[in-house]
């Protein structure tokens, strides 16, 4: 049972870095919410995505206002749950921190690593050749963001689960 009365954790990183499969897999375990945010692009954005076009800031601006105010309706209802979330970007983070006490993690893996995972995915409108793009734009978290904690995705799917749970045992 958590102590924390309402509480967003978001899961970051570019495409197939396992956000989705290790959100759900860390929130069974702990038993909390998972929110996947790729169910809260608006139409628009999936059309893009779907014909192999990258989003640009503008196509973002309504979904992270979505992932902000979801964060929001989790601590409002004393909830405590997973938003999945690419997060690429710092101002990108920074939006969703508005007014939200939020903790990041954010899973990372060589390129390499990434595109293999990629291309044994099956039915996601993300396709291997817009990962560069997710590359080109991620910008890494650093020290002056103290609300990230990096998760190597290297290893198994059970490892990189285990080193989440870890990772939030002590915030819950």
């Amino acid at each position: 049972m958590s102590k924390v009365k309402g509480k967003g954790f978001i899961l970051m990183g570019v495409s197939s870095t396992g956000k989705t499969s290790v959100g759900t897999a860390v929130a069974q375990r702990l038993g909390i919410k998972l929110i996947d945010g790729d169910d809260l692009h608006p139409r628009a954005n999936i059309l893009k995505m779907g014909q192999g076009m990258p989003l640009n800031d503008e196509d973002r601006a309504p979904w992270l206002e979505r992932i902000r105010d979801a964060a929001f309706s989790l601590e409002q209802k004393s909830e405590v749950g997973i938003i999945v979330c690419s997060a690429l970007k710092k101002q990108y983070r920074d939006l969703i921190r508005d007014g939200n006490e939020v903790t990041f993690l954010f899973l990372h893996g060589p390129f390499e690593l990434v595109l293999e995972r990629m291309k044994q995915r099956k039915g996601h409108y993300m396709k291997p050749d817009m990962l560069k793009s997710q590359f080109d734009i991620l910008e890494i978290p650093q020290a002056d963001e103290p609300d990230v904690i990096p998760i190597s995705i290297e290893g198994t799917f059970e490892q990189v689960v285990e080193r989440c749970v870890n990772a939030l045992k002590p915030l819950l």
